[in-house]
């Protein structure tokens, strides 16, 4: 009696945005992106997989950020300033409760007293939507870097 051979099952390896292949370090951010924007999603989503970050999920409002981002395991939250409910603070508050280790990064579409305002309300840090498209990728590769050293244990 013969065994009959089983093949290996390999899983496609991930690619970037323009569809090459990539290859992932042994940790990966995992991030959460909140905009109501389809369009604003979509291009943060091309810039975090050009920097080699797992998307984990999206929402287009504050009620499904807060269910499903904890789920996720989420590493860092892209927040859209304009999704938050009307009061930050405790929104912001309700969402340190239910992801705790998760970095917050406040996105804002004009600087103003928003800026304070995000800060203030408990984010972590904040990117300006006017901001190139390689600032902004510079800005969350630095976040993330900040992501790492907190979940690397000192060895």
């Amino acid at each position: 009696m013969t065994i009959p051979q089983v093949a290996e099952m390999k899983t496609p390896q991930p690619q970037d945005a323009v569809g090459e292949f990539v290859s992932y370090d042994e940790y990966m951010t995992r991030v959460y992106v909140a905009d109501a924007k389809p369009e604003e999603r979509s291009a943060l989503r091309l810039v975090l997989l050009d920097l080699k970050m797992d998307v984990v999920g999206e929402a287009a409002d504050w009620a499904t950020t807060l269910a499903q981002a904890p789920v996720n395991r989420t590493d860092m939250l892209l927040i859209d300033w304009d999704l938050l409910p009307n009061s930050p603070n405790a929104a912001l508050e309700e969402l340190r409760r239910a992801c705790p280790a998760a970095l917050v990064i406040i996105l804002i579409s004009h600087l103003d007293a928003r800026q304070q305002a995000a800060l203030s309300a408990g984010a972590d840090a904040f990117i300006s939507k006017g901001e190139t498209p390689e600032r902004v990728a510079e800005r969350l590769r630095l976040a993330a870097a900040s992501v790492r050293t907190v979940m690397t244990p000192p060895g």
